[in-house]
């Protein structure tokens, strides 16, 4: 039996743009430039992204101060550090720290969410004085570096961006690449490229965080765990796809607690706590941690957002110019974070916007939907949403009552995200392919903005 007759979701070729395509993520900036091709996040070493802390200043992955006594007479009441994390996520590493600590996970905070498949350093703090704690801490990967107390924790969102230092391989060395690699550079430095929500929100293995986030806001319990636990991808590992097609065609809940490896912790939480509760679903998802709940109701915020910014190209719409209905939201002249500050396109005031957007202090946004978005604030975005709203069928779905204690307001963001100073550092004999070449790209983007949205760009 084939693949495409046995599992759920079935891409032909299992390639990053067919699933890119699953959540949402449809346009190129750059599609009269074509792609070079390649291949990134094969060595871990190839991935690495430092934290910008909201001083403007990028942390190092081996920076490591003396560390200062915690002081009761200067109000410390925080231990923050750098953690420095090799293929693991933020929550697992900080699931992992608590555990061997034991210390409550709610004790932790953080500023964002760091990529898995790569090398990584970012802020972290925790409730009160664990200095000796954390510099007796030793595991496999995940690296505490320069302790030190602090008043405040660390705060969600705090951090300015991120820098990345990418290493694409496997470049065929095609004619006039360096040429198409240096207008690639001046095009996406001067106008930057489409800010989707990229694929590890949504899941790159098993893309459906958004599915499980819809049927969780639309109080759809059974489907939610279905979704999560037992529907398949093509593109997932084949040991996951086994056990799930076995539990999907049996349904016995105890077989499957027993076959699922122990990697696939959630899937077992919720498979364990069904066992003992039939037929609570709502309490199989609640096994859940509330952070991982959070992101899969916000993972369908981010596909909304991402089905609304692909409509809008497809329906021949520029992404780097203001059309009437589009709504521009103006930076701060600190970081350039977004404002509350917004103005519709397409009034009497169009001319002061419009040197707004010339002098980078403004930026066309786009909403992401939540149960306080006003549509009408949006209206070129209004038309796209009902359309896409009637085509996947979800009526008033952020309207309605979630039992669960997450917020999912919603908020603004940018249409488009551009790289400060995109360069390139090495171009040169790819040493684990002969034959071909390796490209070394560091850049720094905004919080919130995916590198692998830019790189998309230039492999295609």
């Amino acid at each position: 039996m084939s693949n495409q007759e046995t599992d759920t979701y079935f891409f032909p070729n299992n390639d990053e743009r067919e699933v890119e395509k699953f959540v949402g993520i449809e346009a190129f900036a750059t599609d009269k430039i074509r792609g070079i091709g390649g291949e990134y996040k094969k060595n871990l070493k190839d991935f690495i992204v430092k934290e910008i802390d909201n001083n403007g200043r990028t942390l190092d992955i081996k920076e490591d101060y003396k560390i200062p006594t915690f002081s009761m007479e200067l109000k410390d009441k925080y231990t923050t550090f750098n953690m420095v994390k090799v293929n693991y996520d933020t929550f697992e590493a900080l699931r992992k720290i608590s555990k061997i600590l034991k210390i409550p996970y709610d004790f932790f905070s953080y500023s964002g969410l760091k990529d898995k498949n790569s090398i990584s350093v970012q802020k972290v703090s925790i409730k009160g004085n664990y200095v000796n704690h954390l510099k007796k801490l030793k595991i496999n990967d995940i690296f505490i570096r320069n302790i030190h107390p602090t008043r405040k924790p660390v705060k969600l969102g705090s951090h300015v961006g991120n820098n990345f230092t990418i290493t694409l391989r496997n470049v065929f060395p095609g004619q006039n690449l360096k040429n198409r690699l240096e207008n690639y550079i001046k095009f996406l430095n001067n106008y930057g490229f489409p800010n989707y929500f990229g694929l590890q929100r949504f899941g790159s293995f098993r893309p459906n965080s958004h599915i499980v986030g819809r049927f969780i806001l639309e109080g759809r319990y059974q489907e939610a765990f279905e979704e999560f636990v037992s529907t398949t991808y093509s593109t997932e590992s084949l040991d996951s796809r086994i056990v799930r097609r076995e539990f999907r065609k049996t349904g016995n809940l105890e077989k499957a607690y027993i076959e699922f490896p122990r990697k696939l912790k959630y899937e077992r939480n919720m498979i364990n706590y069904l066992i003992n509760n039939p037929g609570d679903y709502e309490g199989s998802i609640r096994t859940l941690t509330s952070d991982l709940i959070k992101l899969l109701i916000s993972s369908f915020q981010s596909y909304i957002f991402n089905k609304m910014l692909s409509k809008r190209v497809e329906k021949g719409l520029p992404l780097f110019k203001a059309i009437k209905g589009d709504v521009i939201g103006i930076l701060d002249d600190y970081n350039g974070n977004l404002t509350p500050v917004k103005y519709i396109y397409g009034n009497s005031y169009d001319r002061y916007l419009k040197k707004a957007l010339t002098l980078k202090h403004a930026v066309i946004i786009l909403p992401i939907i939540g149960s306080i978005t006003n549509l009408d604030e949006f209206p070129l975005m209004k038309l796209f949403f009902n359309e896409i709203a009637r085509h996947i069928k979800i009526g008033n779905i952020f309207d309605k009552k979630v039992t669960f204690e997450t917020e999912y307001k919603g908020s603004i963001r940018a249409m488009t995200a551009k790289p400060l100073s995109l360069k390139i550092l090495e171009f040169a004999n790819d040493d684990f392919n002969p034959g071909k070449l390796k490209l070394k790209l560091e850049f720094s983007l905004q919080k919130g903005s995916y590198a692998t949205m830019l790189i998309r760009e230039i492999i295609k």
